[in-house]
């Protein structure tokens, strides 16, 4: 029995946008062909794929990680299990960091515990006359990062490091970081696509403030005179990262709220 593309969206008990992303991952369609080519039949092969993607979703796995990809920054990103998926407030932290970066001269920035990459990926496009270094504790993370410089054709220098531990006393125009901000018994880590995501990744410790306290204090001997720290925290962390950068002797210390109104983003200069 043959089964069409626009039937299938029809009775695919989840979310219609997410059908229309898993189905075009069958079929190799863009959103305008799948719009255009409801008729369009698939074969056994690619009816039980989709099948099997509709039940891993309704089991709640992100779509980022079914689909193997996640848009940040307007770039596609290669997503797997081993790193978070990009999310859209995330953006700020790149809009922030190419404000305070120099754009007179080559600068030196470094992403810590960068993940997939994205945020290294992007400001190394947006900005071709940097040198970025992006570091991760993980191997495979920084594999994953690895890949998506290579799909945007952007140079990372990749380093595996705890922090700034294996960067000796190199110094840096801009230091950007993500790093883990949630606390270990945050109610949050059993909702929605947090459940798949990585541990490490997302858990800083009991009170979700251990890796922002080692970034703030280990940050300014690797930040060059005038350099700046930006990184991303929780909804409820401005207040507290700000005192922290203030006790680590940073000035124009900053916070700047997302789209939703949150206070997400905090730094400081050197």
């Amino acid at each position: 029995m043959t089964v069409r593309a626009g039937d299938l969206l029809e009775r695919a008990d989840i979310a219609p946008a997410d059908a229309r992303i898993l189905l075009r991952v069958v079929l190799g369609f863009s959103a305008a062909q799948l719009a255009a080519h409801p008729e369009r039949e698939l074969t056994e092969a690619q009816h039980r794929q989709f099948q099997t993607l509709v039940e891993r979703r309704r089991a709640g796995e992100p779509v980022a990680y079914l689909t193997g990809e996640r848009e940040f920054y307007s770039m596609a990103m290669k997503i797997t299990p081993a790193v978070l998926i990009p999310r859209p407030e995330t953006e700020l932290l790149v809009d922030l960091a190419l404000e305070r970066a120099p754009q007179e001269r080559a600068c030196a920035v470094l992403d810590l515990a960068t993940g997939s990459g994205c945020v290294a990926v992007a400001l190394a496009a947006a900005r071709p006359t940097a040198q970025v270094t992006a570091t991760d504790l993980s191997a495979a993370a920084l594999a994953i990062a690895h890949e998506n410089a290579l799909r945007h054709g952007v140079a990372l220098a990749l380093v595996q490091s705890d922090w700034f531990e294996a960067l000796g006393g190199r110094r840096f125009d801009m230091i950007v970081a993500n790093p883990p901000y949630v606390a270990a018994d945050d109610r949050h880590l059993t909702d929605g696509d947090v459940r798949f995501e990585p541990r490490q990744a997302l858990i800083a410790g009991p009170t979700g403030y251990e890796c922002i306290e080692k970034i703030v204090a280990q940050a300014p001997p690797h930040l060059t005179p005038g350099g700046w720290l930006v990184f991303e925290h929780g909804y409820d962390q401005a207040a507290t990262s700000r005192t922290l950068l203030a006790r680590a002797g940073f000035d124009a210390i900053f916070s700047v709220r997302d789209l939703a109104g949150i206070e997400r983003v905090s730094g400081g200069r050197v």
